[in-house]
């Protein structure tokens, strides 16, 4: 039994009559139910707080505080404002749709079968993906580029070598040009196409332009990328799906009302 619920039970074995015959305090004459203290600290547990006697202490200031507040509020008719009963009614109205919503969810939740068809669906869409070890020496005239691409390939010098003292890109250049693995899609476009159109182990024919100037490409190895599991996405998956399931809600209520723009 969770401490919560101890903490309920425990009062319920103190006293014959419900918890909602109890009072805890009165303000003026007006009482305060140990019900709606436990409906406090509960919406308090939902939101990550610890229910222990020190939260219960500070929740029942709270609300003693607060009705002392809200008597005076109303003695001086701070509530027949026109600013005031507006956001009241604008607090009510986003309450009572939070709740709706919340109400849906647990009487639609999200089925395995579906988070299994939105993992497969994703999977199929996705296709098989790749990430490339990759290493490009940046220069900034095409003639230059095109000048040390020849050279590498006659084997006048090594591709590291060039990078080191030819690359504009100083912080690859100091390490041979070597960007490590990643995705494709990590680079500009006219990068990423020309790393996807070449095999592993090789050097790009011609350099390849880019708003950062020329480079020259090598592929050094490519390797496939697996989709996580099913359990390590579930929880993104049925978050997707919930909050698709209120979007749909939603546009289903407003699409059955009848409303009539002025």
């Amino acid at each position: 039994m969770k401490l919560k619920q101890v903490a309920i039970f425990a009062a319920a074995c103190l006293i014959a009559a419900p918890l909602s015959a109890k009072t805890i305090a009165t303000v003026n004459g007006e009482e305060i139910s140990q019900d709606k203290l436990d409906n406090f600290v509960e919406l308090l547990v939902e939101q990550g707080a610890e229910d222990s006697e020190e939260l219960r202490a500070q929740v029942k200031q709270e609300m003693i505080n607060r009705l002392a507040l809200v008597q005076v509020a109303e003695q001086e008719n701070i509530d027949q404002q026109e600013a005031v009963k507006q956001e009241l009614d604008l607090a009510r109205q986003g309450i009572l749709v939070r709740a709706l919503m919340q109400d849906y969810l647990k009487n639609n939740p999200v089925s395995d079968d579906a988070i299994q068809k939105e993992y497969d669906a994703i999977k199929e869409a996705r296709g098989q993906e790749y990430e490339y070890k990759v290493r490009h020496i940046l220069l900034e005239e095409e003639d230059d580029a095109n000048a040390l691409l020849a050279d590498i390939n006659a084997d006048k010098v090594s591709f590291a070598d060039a990078a080191k003292e030819n690359s504009i890109d100083s912080g690859s250049g100091k390490n041979g040009g070597e960007l490590g693995w990643a995705p494709a899609t990590n680079y500009v476009p006219e990068f990423a196409e020309a790393v996807r159109e070449m095999d592993a182990g090789t050097l790009a024919s011609a350099p390849v332009k880019s708003q950062f100037g020329w480079h020259i490409i090598e592929v050094e190895d490519r390797r496939e990328v697996a989709m996580p599991d099913l359990d390590e996405l579930k929880p993104q998956l049925e978050e997707r799906l919930r909050q698709q399931a209120l979007t749909d809600f939603q546009n289903s209520i407003l699409e059955a009302a009848d409303i009539d723009e002025k």
